[in-house]
């Protein structure tokens, strides 16, 4: 029963973004979180089970999503081709990663570059919480003031709770004001529905527009899970390895593909809900999994789900967001890489580019690809490469030094 509770956390904190990326593009939102369920279950048995990590509808595929859609008369089944092949590509990255080694590959990724990594993530979505909370702050405040409290002065189990909680204490004020939406309780759709499921179809226009988002989500695949492992107290690039990470990534998006929902991505909000409850139990993530898919398939409570007040998931996201930005602001603290003025240089340029197109309305960077539309990497991807860039240009030393260190190595085993 406790698991149950605590899965049915877990499901509040994925559910507004999930069902938000297939409102914005066009997606079932049933699909979208059914394929959310089998992808997450996917994803840990990819990963031997030992990440508490949940998968949800990936914002980065929704500009290339409506390109593709648009290109082909508003015909969905072309994009979800592109998002197969975005997920084959993903693949073969994870195959490649193997083969050469996560070492080679996490020497570029050093605290200066990850935790302002992180950061970059929580900051980038509080608009976005913002933008839900102002529907009506005093709701949004009661809701996020109720979650902090019981952060702060709650116990045992009832701390972990807190978002749920809090969730339910904005709904039923919200409830009495009579600002929710209590249709979905006398609508006459059965109780049971089977999710709008579509196969995809494949076009070269399609498949361009949308794989070079693979970049970009390689890039928020690696901070999602240096967030996570850092919440959890493990390092999840070496163990279960970055590889098997980027699998269960990439089978999931072809699942959704497959079955006519959005690509899939590991979720930040879920990371965020372990951090705040400090339950990192795999067990929990896969009972949210199955909830998801069971719950998909029954109109009420996606009615009900539904019903729930944007201000007060606004306010429960204002607290979800900021603690993944305080996980980066400490990681870098922790590693105590600041005293170099280098790194602060490298942190600082991360944090401003990654933060400019929330903030600034920063368009990044235009690439023209022939047959098709132009491709925009932007904000954490964008500020992800400057900064891998930059840090081996200032620490340039340093990869000497362990390229000697190698060298030794290599000739002490050939001796």
């Amino acid at each position: 029963m406790k698991k149950t509770i605590l899965s049915l956390q877990h499901l509040l904190a994925m559910f507004g973004a999930t069902v938000l990326v297939p409102i914005l593009t066009g997606f079932d939102p049933a699909v979208a979180i059914f394929c959310a369920g089998i992808g997450t279950l996917i994803f840990h048995t990819c990963t031997k089970g030992v990440v508490p990590a949940f998968l949800g509808s990936s914002f980065a595929f929704i500009p290339v999503i409506l390109a593709a859609k648009e290109a082909h008369n508003g015909d969905l089944a072309y994009a979800q081709g592109g998002i197969i092949v975005a997920g084959l590509i993903y693949l073969v990255m994870s195959a490649i990663i193997k083969k050469i080694g996560v070492d080679k590959i996490k020497k570029y990724f050093p605290a200066q570059v990850v935790g302002a990594m992180i950061a970059v993530i929580g900051l980038n979505l509080i608009p976005t919480a913002l933008d839900m909370a102002s529907h009506n702050f005093i709701i949004a405040v009661i809701t996020l003031g109720s979650a902090v409290a019981i952060n702060v002065f709650g116990k045992g189990f009832v701390k972990q709770l807190n978002i749920i909680i809090a969730v339910a204490i904005g709904y039923i004020i919200s409830l009495m004001l009579g600002n929710v939406d209590t249709s979905f309780m006398s609508s006459s759709a059965s109780f049971l529905q089977i999710p709008a499921f579509r196969l995809p179809k494949f076009s070269l226009e399609a498949t361009v527009l949308i794989a070079p988002v693979v970049l970009a989500v390689f890039m928020e695949h690696i901070g999602d899970m240096t967030t996570n492992g850092t919440v959890v107290g493990k390092n999840f690039i070496e163990e279960p390895g970055l590889h098997r990470t980027l699998m269960g990534d990439a089978l999931a998006t072809i699942a959704a593909g497959f079955l006519g929902g959005p690509a899939n991505t590991t979720y930040g909000e879920n990371t965020a809900v372990l951090a705040i409850t400090k339950n990192y139990d795999p067990s929990i993530l896969r009972r949210t999994a199955i909830c998801a898919i069971l719950l998909a398939c029954v109109s009420k409570f996606g009615g009900f789900l539904q019903s729930i007040p944007t201000e007060v998931m606004g306010g429960i996201s204002i607290m979800l967001f900021s603690m993944i930005s305080y996980v980066g602001l400490k990681t870098i603290n922790d590693s105590k890489c600041i005293s170099n003025k280098k790194n602060i240089i490298i942190v600082l340029t991360i944090m401003i580019i990654g933060l400019g197109t929330t903030y600034l309305g920063n368009k990044g960077i235009v690439i023209g690809i022939p047959i098709t539309k132009t491709v925009t990497i932007t904000g954490l991807s964008l500020a992800a490469i400057v900064g891998i860039i930059l840090n081996r240009v200032l620490n340039r030393n340093e990869f000497k030094v362990e390229k000697k260190e190698e060298q030794s190595v290599l000739n002490s085993q050939l001796v």
